[in-house]
């Protein structure tokens, strides 16, 4: 059975790369474009990771965080934030509540995020 992969991100051409190199590593790819939407469909599907950017419209991904890691399901399901920031607070009120990566976008590859993702699932 396919690993299931949620990507939530608003940046309609970062969303269709990672989607699009995932699904040919052979995972299943659910999508958000902001937070709300990504909370929705985690507690819906309950996919094996979440990647998750924090800059979002209408919720952002440390409060996408906080609802998903609030769920039973949630607590424990592997998350990796995706992001264009790189400032401690954020950094440490995702590692409180359990983000296993950490990722500026301007500073790694698609390959590298699928190394990850086979590392934690």
């Amino acid at each position: 059975m396919k690993k299931k992969i949620l990507i939530v991100e608003d940046e309609p051409k970062l969303l269709k790369a990672i989607s699009e190199k995932l699904e040919r590593e052979g995972f299943e790819v659910l999508r958000a474009v902001n937070g709300q939407e990504g909370v929705n469909i985690a507690l819906d599907q309950h996919p094996d990771m979440i990647l998750l950017d924090i800059i979002m419209p209408i919720m952002d991904g440390i409060t996408a965080l906080n609802n998903i890691r609030d769920d039973a399901w949630g607590k424990d399901v592997p998350i990796m934030m995706l992001t264009n920031l790189s400032g401690g607070v954020e950094v440490s009120k995702c590692i409180q509540r359990g983000v296993h990566d950490y990722l500026v976008k301007s500073d790694w590859k698609l390959s590298d995020v699928v190394k990850e993702i086979n590392k934690r699932i």
